[in-house]
């Protein structure tokens, strides 16, 4: 009887990391991957809501509208005064920014983890809850409570996504980590060789300066100090004191390596790939653009293409006695504030139609202005001869 248990807790046990095994299969990957939704109107709804200017407009309200209330939240008359406020409003942004995540979760379940942006989301979400939770746990006079209301300033990088200009510039930061790591990398070194220099040169305990080269990390930290070039006047001071022959030259080489030439290699890889992300934004706003007007452009011709073939199928029909009527009808079709796309207008049959019949109408007034012309001469010019006879 105490066997039996047994015999069946293995078997469920093998059943059920035989499930486990088949949630991982490939079959049930592909089917997950390949789910077709069946709400996909709504869903492209929503998503047209979240790429809106009103939801763009929203959010980046609620961000500032956050910052400021940090910002008054630093004066402790004005947080004490006004703490219900502060709390409730505190809810309220806290919502907003958990509804973003869910509805831009329900548009795209699986690519919402792929943008790299929608992570930092995440990230900062998480750090929301942090305060709330140590609260929880631990009680309002938790010792790191403090930290976790400190970092809550991360809220303002929630406004990187809706802004082009700021995802330009990290884009920009993005492709000089190789370069920049290079850099840092040698300087570094350099750090390193000039501080086992130091500590040898001026960090022995017998008359040396110890508390700027007496061992490694404080050799580091002067260094450091030489690179920025602050204070190593009074660096160079504490030295010429303890009259080191070599310590002016030591200075002012490592100066000209570590400040003059790194750090302004370093500026100037910076700078350079700014300007290029700076050109790359422009020119996709520049393509933007153009697409704008080419698809106005299109609506423009469209417009005018449908007027044009219901005039002449209105003219088939007998409607317009004269070529004249046909160009008054289409004439009031248009307004004033109607623009006119000549450019590709003139290639369509439509409008070759009607041109090749003006080109006609107009070829026969000028026939008809002609005969007429020579039928009025015709009578002056016997006039003339009978004149002419007669005076002979």
């Amino acid at each position: 009887m105490d066997r039996l248990p047994m015999v069946f807790s293995r078997e469920h046990v093998k059943e059920i990391s035989s499930s486990i095994l088949n949630l991982s299969s490939p079959g049930l990957w592909s089917k997950i991957v390949n789910f077709r939704r069946k709400d996909t109107e709504f869903c492209e709804y929503v998503k047209r809501f979240i790429e809106g200017h009103f939801f763009s407009l929203l959010m980046i309200s609620t961000i500032s509208s956050n910052a400021l209330c940090m910002v008054l939240e630093t004066y402790y008359e004005i947080k004490s005064n006004m703490f219900l406020m502060f709390e409730v409003v505190e809810v309220i942004f806290t919502s907003i920014y958990w509804f973003e995540f869910y509805i831009k979760l329900y548009v795209d379940p699986i690519g919402y983890w792929k943008n790299g942006y929608n992570l930092l989301n995440v990230v900062i979400l998480i750090i929301i809850s942090v305060p709330f939770y140590m609260w929880k746990l631990y009680g309002r006079h938790y010792q790191y409570l403090n930290i976790g209301e400190g970092i809550q300033s991360l809220r303002i990088l929630k406004l990187i996504p809706y802004s082009r200009g700021i995802r330009t510039l990290i884009t920009a930061l993005g492709q000089t980590i190789y370069t920049v790591a290079s850099v840092m990398t040698l300087l570094f070194l350099l750090m390193f060789i000039f501080a086992i220099l130091g500590f040898c040169l001026f960090g022995s305990s017998d008359g040396g300066d110890v508390n700027n080269w007496g061992n490694l990390a404080a050799a580091f930290f002067t260094l450091f100090s030489l690179t920025t070039v602050d204070g190593w006047t009074d660096l160079q001071q504490d030295l010429d004191e303890r009259e080191f022959t070599l310590s002016r030259a030591f200075t002012i080489f490592f100066i000209l390596l570590g400040s003059f030439v790194f750090l302004s290699m370093f500026v100037g890889v910076m700078i350079i790939h700014t300007e290029d992300s700076i050109k790359k934004f422009e020119k996709e706003l520049a393509n933007e653009r153009h697409i704008a007007v080419l698809q106005e452009k299109q609506n423009i011709l469209r417009k005018q293409q449908a007027e044009v073939n219901r005039l002449m199928q209105k003219g088939k029909k007998s409607e317009f006695q004269t070529f004249s009527e046909l160009v008054e009808g289409f004439k009031k079709t248009l307004r004033h504030t109607d623009p006119m796309v000549l450019e590709d207008f003139c290639t369509t049959l439509p409008f070759i139609d009607i041109y090749l019949s003006t080109l006609d109408n107009q070829d026969n007034t000028i026939v008809k202005h002609f005969l007429q012309r020579e039928k009025l001469l015709e009578p002056s010019q016997e006039n003339e001869t009978r004149e002419m006879m007669e005076v002979d």
